[in-house]
Formats: C-alpha cells, sequence, structure tokens
C-alpha cells in the first residue's frame, strides 16, 4: 500500500452546524467548545453540511449555537475539512450580524466588516497578498464602543478589547506602528512590541509567573522535532494494514491537537475507511514523538491539526 499524506495546520480552531429545517442529504456535526467534534449529549455547536452525499465543487456550510441560532454561513470546497471559498457571514447569537469576510483558497481576501453585539459598526479590514504570497491586512477604519471613530482612513490611535485580549497602540497608513502594549486575558500574560510599517520588530510577554518571554513572531506553528518529512515517513511506515484490507482505497481524515508540551494528544478519526486501518492510524499518532509546541507571542499554545492521509494500491 501507498500512503499519500497531506497536513493542513489550524491555530484557529474549526466551525460546527445545526439546521432548524432538516436537509435530507445533509450532514450533522456535533462540536465542543474547543470546535473539537463531539457528541449530541456534549456539544455547544453544531454544524451541518449541506448535500454532504453528493459530489459536488462546493458545499453551503450553516453552524448553529446550541440555542438553534444561526451562528455561521458560507461555502466550503471540501465537505470534510472546511476550505472556505466566497463570503462568510458570522452572527452573534442575538440574531445581529457580527461580521462578513471574504475567501479565497481559505484564506482572507479583499474587505472585511466587523460589528458590535448591539449592531453598531466596529471595524473595517482590507486583506491583501503579499510579495512572499503570505495574506497581510490593513485597518482602513475604526470605531469603538461608544461609536467614536478612532481609526480613520488608516490612521489614528487604537484601543481593543475582546473576551481573548486586550491591546493598544498606534496605526499609520493601515498598518501597526510603533510600541503596542496588551494583555491576554486567556492565557494571563501582558506583552509590548514594537512594530515598524506593520512588520514586527521586536517583542515580550510575561507570564503569569514573572518569566519573560521574548519573540519576532507573534504565532508560530508547532513542528516535530526532526522535521516535517521525518514525520510524514514515520506515519505511513507505521500505519498497519491487515491482510483483508489490501486492495482497500480512500481517504481518511483525522485531527489531533499538539499540546503546550509538545504531545499529541486526542486524535480523532473524522472520516475513516474501515477494516482496522482507522483504528491503526490512531495508534500511530498517540505512539507519536513530542513535537516542538506551537507558540503565542513566545508562549507555548495547544494547538489543532487536521491530517488526511489518502490510501492508495501500491503502483496504482
Amino acid at each position: 500500500m501507498k500512503l499519500i499524506l497531506r497536513v493542513f495546520f489550524f491555530f484557529a480552531i474549526s466551525t460546527k452546524l445545526f439546521s432548524q429545517t432538516a436537509i435530507p442529504a445533509g450532514k450533522i456535526i456535533y462540536l465542543d467548545s474547543s470546535w473539537v467534534e463531539s457528541t449530541e449529549d456534549n456539544y455547544k455547536y453544531i454544524r451541518i453540511v449541506e448535500e454532504y452525499y453528493s459530489e459536488k465543487k462546493s458545499y453551503i456550510i450553516k453552524e448553529y449555537y446550541k440555542s438553534k441560532a444561526l451562528k455561521t454561513i458560507g461555502a466550503s470546497s471540501d465537505k470534510d475539512i472546511i476550505k472556505r471559498q466566497g463570503q462568510f457571514v458570522y452572527y452573534y447569537e442575538n440574531g445581529n450580524k457580527k461580521s462578513t469576510v471574504n475567501y479565497l483558497d481559505n484564506k482572507k481576501t479583499g474587505k472585511e466588516f466587523n460589528w458590535y453585539e448591539n449592531g453598531n459598526i466596529q471595524s473595517e479590514f482590507e486583506y491583501y497578498t503579499d510579495k512572499n504570497n503570505e495574506t497581510n491586512y490593513k485597518l482602513n477604519n475604526y470605531w469603538n464602543d461608544k461609536k467614536e471613530q478612532k481609526i480613520i482612513s488608516g490612521n489614528g490611535d487604537m484601543e481593543y478589547k475582546d473576551k481573548f485580549i486586550e491591546e493598544a497602540g498606534r496605526v499609520k497608513d493601515g498598518l501597526r506602528d510603533g510600541i503596542w502594549k496588551g494583555k491576554s486575558l486567556k492565557s494571563k500574560y501582558s506583552f509590548s512590541e514594537n512594530h515598524q510599517n506593520g512588520k514586527l520588530v521586536s517583542g515580550v510577554s510575561i507570564d503569569s509567573l514573572h518569566i519573560e518571554h521574548p519573540y519576532t513572531t507573534i504565532e508560530q506553528r508547532p513542528t516535530p522535532q526532526k522535521g516535517i518529512k521525518s514525520f510524514y515517513s514515520y506515519v505511513a511506515k507505521s500505519i498497519i494494514i491487515p491482510a483483508d484490507a489490501r486492495n482497500v482505497t480512500g481517504k481518511i481524515y483525522m485531527t489531533f491537537i499538539v499540546d503546550r508540551d509538545g504531545t499529541l494528544v486526542d486524535p480523532k478519526i473524522l472520516k475513516g475507511v474501515g477494516y482496522g486501518i482507522d483504528e491503526s492510524v490512531l495508534n500511530v499518532i498517540k505512539n507519536s514523538k513530542k513535537w516542538n509546541p506551537g507558540l503565542k507571542r513566545g508562549i507555548p499554545e495547544r494547538a489543532f491539526y487536521s491530517l488526511p492521509i489518502t490510501i492508495t494500491k501500491n503502483g496504482r
């Protein structure tokens, strides 16, 4: 058997769906508070992939709060792993629009608009691809919760706060400039950063134990200690194909979390091929050596990975 692997990384975590009007050909997926697939007895969100059992170029994705209020609607080019295409609209649980975002090949593009929960406008961003083919953005306009416009045509001083973070600094020509300070309300650390024309020059975080963590990249993805190619080779060589499954072909979709200490935890099969192969894949991930953990502002952070594995007949 030949195993072809492709890895897709996610720091922001998945989505879920629920439908008030049942769609016969749709698939319902229950998700917990971390957007990890759960059960009907323990979930916070529901995702519905409409016409899941049809072969199409794109699928309508709807996500719902547990209250059955619509949370997200958009289209994905893949029915098993969300690959956003076109406009996505996000809603607060009270029904007010939260944001509209455009995607191309799962990357933000064009303009994004955000609103406060009471319906007042909050911000206008503009996403673009730079010369390194990386997605960057400019902040064109920003209003605080008192409806005062603080960023006008890309210039001004900004103070921002949500349930995860609070930060403040200057915006020049749509880009961060100078010293920005803030703190993570979730991970309990403070930080100070120096930006020049939208580029991070340096930063330092101070955690709850008053330990300093210098950094030059805000987010750093977790990586296998011997490199991603070595990990591919390990997975391909370690999966055991039972004798009665030598002719089985198909694609396995699985996820796992890289914990703060680099351990791979919570491996789950989203879609398998059966014949004992799925169980073998889970064991391979459980027995994998530790990775270098993902970092957020220099501090280790749990990261979500999605791993599709395509199984084909050898030589065919």
